[in-house]
């Protein structure tokens, strides 16, 4: 007589740092048969460290998360873990954000808003690896598609992009932190912080850390 080994549950880790919201999606995600939350984090730092460490299927990112971004600590995890999923909540939608959440790795993008309609879905679509998208998004990423086209045709050039590490020193930064803070979050001296600080203004064309502020919340890295 044959047996049919268990199957192993789905093991999901939330990163928001709003209670309400990671205690909602918990309780939503423990309802359903064979899930199972494995870690809550509150800060993108948190996210990257817990996810390193539980090894989860499938990591639920508030895109604005304090110290580390959604953005960025979905680039982290998905370097790391090539295998865990991201699914990427936000409250905001625009064509520059959704097309930056794909490249970092996520393959589902779910407004908070929609999350008690598509939560569900979008996590049965990633345990088997498949992107999941809603109409909102698909409206979106075909617009993208045609903005891009219009752009390259007409000859237009991006900017300068910042690194990834440039973009952790700008969130720092942005959220209050000196040259210090930023030394020891990232495990740096405070002299390499300092240069990395005065090569982003210049690749930024940017003149203060007051800028730096605006860019930053322009470019969703921290809230207004």
């Amino acid at each position: 007589m044959t047996t049919t080994p268990a199957t192993l549950p789905l093991r999901i880790l939330i990163a928001d740092d709003h209670d309400v919201m990671r205690d909602g999606t918990r309780s939503l995600i423990e309802r359903q048969p064979g899930w199972e939350v494995c870690g809550l984090a509150a800060t993108g730092r948190e996210a990257v460290t817990q996810a390193i460490e539980l090894r989860p299927d499938i990591v639920i990112m508030d895109m604005s998360m304090p110290e580390l971004n959604g953005l960025d600590a979905a680039v982290q995890i998905r370097r790391r873990l090539p295998r865990t999923e991201i699914l990427m909540f936000t409250a905001h939608e625009t064509e520059e954000l959704v097309r930056e959440v794909f490249e970092a790795g996520a393959k589902s993008f779910i407004y908070k808003s929609d999350a008690h309609e598509f939560l569900v879905d979008a996590i049965q679509s990633l345990s088997q690896h498949k992107p999941f998208f809603t109409s909102k998004v698909s409206e979106i990423l075909f617009a993208n598609l045609i903005n891009r086209s219009e752009k390259n045709s007409n000859g237009d050039v991006a900017g300068q992009r910042l690194t990834e590490r440039e973009r952790e020193i700008v969130q720092l930064l942005a959220e209050g932190g000196s040259n210090k803070g930023v030394a020891d979050a990232l495990g740096i001296s405070v002299r390499t912080a300092e240069t990395h600080r005065a090569h982003i203004l210049r690749k930024l064309s940017l003149d203060s850390v007051a800028g730096l502020v605006r860019y930053a919340i322009r470019n969703k890295m921290i809230e207004a």
